[in-house]
């Protein structure tokens, strides 16, 4: 499924510190971070990127131009996943300017939804308009196959949370975002487009966004099923929303690394989800590389 699929062969670590600063809004906290990104050179990219698991390659092919651990930046969550180097790059894909999130942050690593979703206010306030988000996910739909890139067209938040829980700062983005189509119709057209001119393996469907870590039971998956999901995951749904929120047009991409059918379901085995993605990687870069030429 999504990053935690990999994620569950670690032991458990403590929660990573945050800085908080609870007498300063949303928009003085992101102010400050961008504030530390401009003076390490990071310019007004138009669009935004944050990895999945299995798009590690696309860095090889932006030019870059700026490089900025998480570590470094006041009020950014820390990335402990393995495989996300925790770093926010700077640079360009062809001739369009890109800021891309190596590393992202889930639920299930303590975080509150506020905080997993902040990178991406902080990519609005650098001057993104267009947000791309890649993750991993386990298919529920019984056409999928493994491999398969399923074009993200809408999605069921089972997390229980939101990132726009607690008090609003109108400066950042509405109070009460209409979530009608929170996927932009027109870039998964695009996305679509690419990736069946280059022969790509591609789906469309609505991804479900659970907490995790740990996996869904066959019950659950009939359940998830039956409600119209075509894809699990444990990541996307709060970046998804504060991009809602703050006016970001969004395209999400799902790598299908396991097949959930209940029917034939057999227990993760890590080490093939991990192949599947690396197998992948190349198939993701290609589908990102074109749609940001194509913007």
């Amino acid at each position: 499924m999504a990053q935690s699929r990999i994620q569950t062969v670690r032991k458990s670590s403590p929660r990573p510190s945050v800085s908080r600063s609870v007498e300063r809004s949303l928009g003085e906290r992101v102010g400050e971070t961008v504030q530390v990104l401009r003076a390490k050179g990071v310019g007004s990219p138009r669009v935004g990127i944050i990895l999945g698991t299995g798009l590690g390659g696309l860095l090889k092919e932006v030019r870059q131009s700026a490089t900025i651990a998480y570590p470094d930046l006041p009020h950014m969550p820390r990335s402990t996943a393995p495989t996300h180097r925790g770093e926010m790059v700077y640079g360009a894909i062809g001739k369009t300017g890109v800021v891309v999130m190596d590393g992202r942050f889930h639920l299930y690593e303590g975080y509150s939804a506020r905080e997993v979703a902040y990178p991406v206010w902080v990519l609005k306030a650098l001057g993104v308009e267009t947000l791309l988000i890649s993750n991993v996910a386990g298919g529920l739909n019984p056409e999928f196959r493994l491999g398969d890139v399923m074009v993200v067209t809408d999605h069921i938040n089972l997390q229980g949370t939101s990132p726009l829980v607690g008090p609003n700062d109108d400066q950042v983005g509405l109070r009460f975002p209409d979530m009608i189509e929170p996927y932009d119709a027109r870039l998964a057209e695009l996305a679509l487009s690419v990736g069946q001119s280059r022969k790509l393996p591609m789906q469309r469907g609505v991804y479900v966004g659970v907490v995790g870590p740990q996996l869904e039971t066959k019950a659950e998956y009939r359940w998830l099923r039956a409600m119209g999901a075509d894809a699990v995951g444990m990541s996307t749904v709060p970046e998804v929303i504060a991009a809602v929120h703050c006016g970001l047009k969004v395209l999400t991409v799902s790598l299908i690394s396991d097949l959930c059918i209940p029917e034939t379901l057999k227990p993760v085995n890590i080490e093939k989800i991990i192949a599947v993605a690396n197998r992948a990687e190349p198939l993701l870069t290609q589908l990102f590389t074109g749609v940001v030429q194509r913007l």
